[in-house]
């Protein structure tokens, strides 16, 4: 008989703290009322059985499911094993149940730790800003570390000062009459005047180096060519997954979780066969097995040539150690399994995070990619100038993992580019001077994917933990996702600035980090759970009496929207929810009339002529634009309309790209940065 407990059976008390603080934080847990009937079969079954084995995920959260299910059922211990595997394959549940084993104590030990930490500071902060700001408010031990990322990253952005610089690049061709102009011609830039690294702030400087440089005669210093090798990324962790998925397929942190959780469970293929397509997909691990290796190196042998396997498996180092308790990376269960084999068995989303899976772990197997670079070095006068190319000769693992730009690789602007065979000493003849003007740019917003990538890189939080804290700051209204950018709001800054101002400590960043070092060391046996408790608690609670003191009221007050409500004539205001802003009546609870809140960019719409271009969201919180006169107009808009008229016909613009907009009326596209027009952002 096999049963499910569907996650946890026991948890602490809702209603209470459920932490005893003067008798060694000992944890009061119970049976949530919808789990009751469950656990009371589940214990008639157990009374009934002769063997009990229990198969939770083997992470700590799942040692400690199974911890509670043999409390809460009354399992015998003599009689109960434990069973893990870290993919739903025939063979290895077959061997998990071959080579059973004991339950963990420290890893659910490390669990009820990090779940009492989580109660302390979520029940002793959270009623104070319920007080001193707003109802509903929390703060959290990984929640209130992200949010405070957020924020102190949108104050250096509203810090920042642009500052001008130009760079610039010149076209050189060989003196070859005979080669095309194609084949003569290459780019160079200005990397020196007068043996100083160039440094030009305003246009008025380069118009004097860009005239200069025309009268000078240039030849060839230094020929340089060589080779560069690129070696293939390390299989999927849970956090790289979500990267990635983000980046190249458009899913966010959650559904990315979701298709992996469903791809894992199990898939009924064509052949009649459930089978989890690929392994545990909560992991921090690179680990993969030796048998997954041997298998992926004979498929590549196969497909692709014994040149694309390198001499031996790779090894990828780990992030940090014990990650994941030697769980392996997420890889498919089976490299056989292709995805186009297997792509009719399989739902739109799920093939496509699949693919990216499978063709992760095969090019993680493969052999690096080879380019072939060359580098020339010219001089003309007191200008020095460099001209680099690079062309890929041997693709290795491009060859299944496609390469698209990134901040690494994007700075490579030789990427793909030829130039003329030259020698040391060879006159070339200068065709034009192209300067450009830059501004740097303030650091980017978060997205999800880039704030998990850092909470990661900080050592906050862990695979497990990453979307439900993204999910808590964007529920609780602290932060809005507009464009896949994180936004705080008002009450996100204002929480923000009261839980750093009297909890500096318990939510900076390396404070977090030792924790979570802490709790993998009790993970590992190497420390006891109740010190580390007390060693957190003595200052926190010290902390928690002087804001209680002294934390000022700081409530964030709803805008009125100037209108009044038509179900009972109070004032409507501007209140902000899960998806973003709505408008409500300020007589709630006695009055619940809401509506959409929309914005107005200030343009007609290009449809009917007559309503006003406003965003608005979807019910899953995705912006769109359309006309208010809505349901009469149906014109809408997923682009982001521009305030500047279309320079041909005077018709809306829409952005299609960073730097192309297109008309809706003459469908003519425009240069946007020749528009020098701000483009609004719907919040």
């Amino acid at each position: 008989m096999v049963k499910a407990s569907v996650g946890h059976v026991r948890d602490l008390l809702r209603s209470k703290l459920s932490v005893d603080v003067e008798n060694d934080f000992a944890p009061t847990y119970r049976v949530p009322n919808e789990k009751r009937e469950l656990v009371k079969e589940l214990k008639e079954d157990v009374a009934d059985a002769t063997e009990v084995y229990l198969a939770t995920d083997s992470d700590r959260e799942g040692e400690a499911i199974a911890w509670h299910l043999m409390e809460s059922t009354n399992m015998d211990a003599a009689h109960t094993q434990r069973v893990i595997f870290h993919e739903i394959t025939r063979q290895a549940i077959s061997h998990a149940f071959d080579n059973p084993c004991n339950l963990d104590m420290n890893r659910v030990n490390a669990q009820q730790a990090r779940r009492i930490l989580d109660r302390l500071v979520g029940y002793k902060i959270s009623p104070l800003l319920w007080r001193r700001v707003q109802s509903r408010t929390s703060a959290g031990r990984v929640q209130s570390v992200a949010l405070r990322l957020i924020c102190e990253r949108e104050v250096k952005i509203d810090e920042f000062v642009s500052v001008e610089y130009w760079t610039i690049k010149s076209k050189f061709s060989k003196q070859a009459p005979k080669l095309s102009a194609k084949e003569r011609e290459f780019i160079a830039r200005l990397i020196k005047i007068d043996g100083h690294d160039v440094d030009l702030h305003n246009g008025d400087e380069v118009e004097k180096v860009v005239a200069s440089m025309a009268q000078q005669l240039y030849h060839v210093i230094e020929v340089k060519h060589g080779q560069r090798r690129r070696n293939p990324f390390a299989p999927f962790i849970t956090s790289t997954l979500q990267q990635e998925a983000s980046r190249r397929l458009g899913f966010r942190t959650k559904k990315t979780m979701k298709i992996a959780q469903r791809l894992y469970e199990g898939t009924k293929l064509q052949s009649g066969e459930t089978v989890g397509l690929i392994t545990y997909m909560r992991t921090d691990s690179t680990q993969v097995s030796n048998q997954a290796q041997t298998e992926a190196r004979k498929l590549i042998t196969q497909q692709y040539g014994s040149e694309f396997v390198p001499p031996k498996p790779p090894v990828y180092k780990k992030k940090s150690r014990g990650a994941q308790e030697a769980h392996e990376a997420i890889r498919p269960t089976s490299v056989w399994r292709s995805p186009n084999e297997i792509k009719s068995s399989l739902g739109h989303d799920e093939y496509k995070l699949y693919n990216l899976i499978w063709q992760r772990f095969v090019a993680s197997q493969m052999a690096h990619a080879v380019y072939q670079t060359s580098r020339l070095d010219l001089v003309g006068g007191q200008y020095e100038l460099r001209a680099s190319g690079s062309q890929l000769k041997f693709a290795g693992f491009l060859s299944v993992y496609k390469d698209i730009p990134s901040n690494k690789w994007k700075t490579n602007d030789d990427m793909g580019t030829t130039m003329p065979d030259m020698v040391k000493g060879e006159n070339v003849d200068l065709v034009d001077v192209l300067p450009e003007q830059h501004f740097t740019q303030p650091p980017p917003r978060y997205t999800e994917a880039s704030l998990v990538k850092t909470l990661e890189e900080h050592g906050i939080g862990r695979p497990s933990t990453y979307v439900p804290t993204i999910n808590t700051i964007q529920e609780r209204g602290y932060v809005e996702l507009s464009e896949k950018l994180m936004y705080p709001t008002e009450l996100g800054t204002i929480v923000n600035e009261l839980v750093v101002e009297y909890f500096p400590n318990v939510i900076s960043v390396d404070f977090t980090a030792q924790m979570e070092e802490d709790l993998d060391k009790i993970a590992w046996g190497e420390k006891e759970w109740v010190p580390i408790l007390h060693e957190f608690y003595t200052p926190f609670e010290k902390a928690v009496k002087i804001a209680e003191e002294k934390m000022p009221e700081m409530k964030v007050t709803d805008t009125l929207f100037g209108e009044k409500c038509e179900k009972c004539g109070h004032e409507l205001v501007i209140k902000t929810g899960r998806f973003g802003k709505f408008i409500a009546c300020s007589n709630f609870p006695e009055c619940r009339y809401t509506r959409p809140f929309v914005q107005k960019l200030g343009m007609t719409c290009p449809k009917c002529e007559q309503g006003d271009v406003v965003g608005r969201r979807t019910k899953k919180g995705r912006v769109f634009y359309g006309c208010n006169r809505y349901p009469d107009c149906d014109w809408t808009s997923w682009k982001k309309p521009l305030t500047t008229p279309c320079p041909h016909c005077g018709g809306l613009l829409v952005t299609k790209s960073k730097q192309i907009a297109q008309c809706v009326k003459c469908e003519k596209q425009v240069d946007i940065r020749a528009l020098n027009d701000k483009v609004p952002t719907a919040k």
